[in-house]
């Protein structure tokens, strides 16, 4: 990462050299957030790529990729590591056997998991905390003093530093009311669907080989769906998909018959299927 020419443009340039086309606000925040070495929290609609702008990160500074999943009861051992017992219990009968004295509280014996793996990567990384809001408040208060206090303290093992230049962002859908601890210690990020002209480009990246025409008339018709409040809005890969989908299929165009046969490539709702078929008309 050139540091006399790092600045927001080269953020952009980076991203969208890498297959991932930023806004303003999203060049911004990342740009801040590596300056001021501080974590992004973004909030979102499902689908609209809160995942993607971590590995995109990843790939773009040429960083390590770590991943901790969320959801509703994951514990302290499944971010952090846990010890092998059965490799503790098979050590301690050898050493029984031998009559000698093992130590089974040490690094061999701990399986680290992906929080404590990223902290002691030597290689700079970055994590992604995907659905915090799935997780209770008491492992997102660990989490929120292991990033701020860049260190994590494992029973009988000891004290981890972080060894290196770690991004962190943490994703949320909002199911619940994050700490506000947690909230001043990120900069925001708040990431909705894309406007018509960048989810063109965001297609363009990702199939080149595609109709200008075509790509239009998949990407209004999807920002139409979006406008009729169904279950489940199309995601920015639903509207990639369904363009390769059409190309895969010799289509030329979207036009009713074509959008009727396709429209299961996006929506994956009885109820949503028949109001869009009231209320959107292709010729």
């Amino acid at each position: 990462m050139p540091k006399n020419n790092f600045n927001i443009k080269y953020v952009e340039e980076v991203l969208t050299k890498n297959k991932y086309i930023p806004d303003d606000s999203i060049a911004t925040v990342l740009f801040l957030a590596i300056s001021l070495k501080k974590p992004i929290l973004i909030e979102g609609p499902p689908g609209t790529g809160k995942t993607e702008v971590a590995k995109a990160i990843s790939k773009a500074f040429e960083k390590d990729f770590f991943r901790i999943q969320c959801y509703e009861g994951i514990t302290f051992e499944q971010i952090v590591g846990e010890w092998n017992y059965q490799k503790q219990l098979l050590s301690l009968e050898v050493s029984k056997k031998n009559k000698t004295e093992e130590d089974v509280f040490k690094e061999d014996f701990f399986i680290k998991r992906p929080l404590l793996s990223s902290f002691m990567n030597e290689n700079d990384s970055v994590i992604l905390i995907d659905e915090i809001d799935k997780s209770d408040e008491e492992v997102e208060s660990f989490l929120l003093q292991a990033l701020g206090e860049k260190q994590i303290t494992v029973n009988d093992l000891g004290t981890f530093e972080l060894k290196n230049n770690l991004i962190v962002i943490m994703t949320s859908n909002s199911q619940r009311q994050l700490l506000d601890e947690t909230k001043d210690r990120c900069l925001y990020l708040y990431i909705d669907y894309p406007n018509f002209e960048r989810e063109v480009e965001i297609v363009k990246t990702h199939i080149p080989n595609a109709s200008a025409k075509l790509i239009e008339e998949v990407v209004t018709t999807i920002q139409k769906l979006r406008k009729l409040n169904i279950t489940k809005n199309p995601s920015i890969r639903a509207t990639v998909d369904w363009v390769r989908s059409l190309i895969i299929l010799n289509k030329e165009n979207l036009d009713k018959n074509t959008f009727e046969e396709t429209i299961n490539v996006v929506i994956k709702n009885e109820d949503d299927k028949k109001k869009i078929f009231e209320n959107i008309k292709l010729k």
